[in-house]
Order: C-alpha cells, then structure tokens, then sequence
C-alpha cells in the first residue's frame, strides 16, 4: 500500500477550531463520498491537539516548526490503482470538487503534502488508532534530514538504526510505533502545482501511540546514561534529523473508513 500525507494549515483568519469544525462535518463527508470513484481504501483525519500541545514541557529538541492544524491521509492498494482512478472521468470530476471545497478552509501554499511506505515498528493487532472518545493520543512528528544527507541515507538510518532503538525502550504507554517514509513520485509535483503548495515535503513522519490509561510502571533505577531514555532517543535523532526544520504535536484521529 501508499500513503498520501498532506499536512494542512488553516486559511488565514480562519480558527482552528472553525477549520477542524470545517474539515470534520463537511469535508470529510465529501471525501468519504467520492471513496469508491478515487479507489481510496482508507481516509484518515488527525486532528491537532492545540490545547495540549501548546502546553507541553519545554521542547529539548530546541526550536521546532510550528504545529500544523491537523493531516489529512489516504491509502491506495498501490501507485497504479492511484494513477488509474485519477485518470477516469469520475476520478477527473471528484478530485476537482475535493480541491475545490479545499480552498473554503485550507492555506494552499503552506500545505505541503507527498505519497510514502510505512514501515511498521511497534504495531499490534488490532491497530490502535487515537480514537476521539479513548485515552489515547498520537505523536504525530513530521521530521526533515539534515542539509549534506541524502533522502535515501537519512531513511536509512532512521529505518535500520533509529526504528530498533525505539522498539527496544518501547512498552508501558507507548502502545504504536510507524515510520512512515516519503518518496520521491512525479505525482507529488502534479498534487503540489494544482494546489500551489509553496512549503517543501518532509522526509516522512514518525507516529507514536500512547495510551493514558495503563499505569505509568515504577520507577526505574537510574539509567547508565544519565539523560534517560528520552535523552538518549533526542541525541540519536539528532544524527539524521533538523530540528529546526521538524514539527512535532499530539492529535486525535477521525477514521471516517477503511477498507483494506
């Protein structure tokens, strides 16, 4: 399967509140109504967290990108079942309307979307998702490589060094744990030019579940590192990501259908 992660920011003077409202009751029925027209098997909406995300503890990471209002992702069976569907009249008619009702809530230009594998890390089944009405939340952190790192050695790292690290300090509340890794498609150039997205792709995106509901185990003894686990997951970050080109929030997600 492919991805298509488009992070969306509001059209200006827009609340989030009002564009979260927008994009929940009305865009999303128009999405979910054109599913079998774009042969989507999944259409997801995370909802940013403004509240909490804001109010998180000083970010040891240093300056990060502000966060985004939410992320709009679809699945396909694969590219040729994406491209096919575009190509019909009835793919033709449904993508234009979506676009269309886009420009009713959605910052165009600031937008940036892409197509991706995901790359499962910590993933039990059933899936967890960030249910509205659960104790759990999603990590939701869109990361770029550093200037000098190629796209596919930054991935790689991130894949076959940084994925083993995460799943060896996972447990407890972190419950789900997907990377999610961009590549680079002509369709990405088509998506950005109808839209005039102006903001640059990411590398991919990490995604962590944690549920609130398990009990936070004892404590500890102290680690041999004396940053902890948290320091020592930053510090191995630091290798293949730019903070300072990276954004990082929690969010809730809508499944408004899935059919794979």
């Amino acid at each position: 399967m492919i991805r298509l992660t488009y992070l969306l920011r509001a059209k200006t003077g827009m609340s989030a509140e009002d564009f979260q409202a927008y994009w929940r009751e009305t865009h999303g029925p128009l999405v979910e109504s054109h599913a079998k027209g774009l042969d989507m098997l999944r259409y997801v909406q995370v909802h940013t967290l403004h509240d909490l995300t804001t109010a998180r503890p000083g970010n040891a990471r240093g300056p990060m990108e502000e966060p985004f209002d939410g992320v709009a992702e679809v699945w396909w069976r694969d590219r040729p079942s994406l491209v096919a569907a575009l190509a019909t009249d009835e793919g033709k008619r449904a993508t234009a309307e979506i676009l269309e009702d886009e420009r009713n809530f959605v910052d165009h230009a600031a937008s940036p979307l892409w197509l991706n594998y995901e790359y499962p890390q910590v993933n039990p089944s059933p899936e967890v998702i960030a249910a509205p009405d659960s104790q759990v939340t999603k990590t939701y952190y869109p990361l770029r490589h550093h200037d000098g790192q190629s796209l596919a050695d930054a991935q790689l790292y991130w894949r076959t060094q940084h994925g083993p690290l995460i799943r060896s300090l996972a447990g407890g509340r972190l419950v789900r744990y997907m990377q999610v890794h961009r590549f680079e498609d002509e369709l990405e150039a088509e998506l950005r030019e109808a839209r005039g997205t102006e903001a640059e792709p990411y590398t991919g995106h990490a995604e962590v579940w944690s549920d609130a509901s398990i009990d936070a185990p004892p404590p500890a003894p102290p680690p041999p590192n004396p940053s902890g686990d948290r320091g020592v997951v930053i510090e191995d970050e630091a290798i293949f990501i730019d903070f300072s080109r990276s954004a990082n929030f929690l969010a809730k997600e809508w499944e408004f259908f899935d059919r794979r």
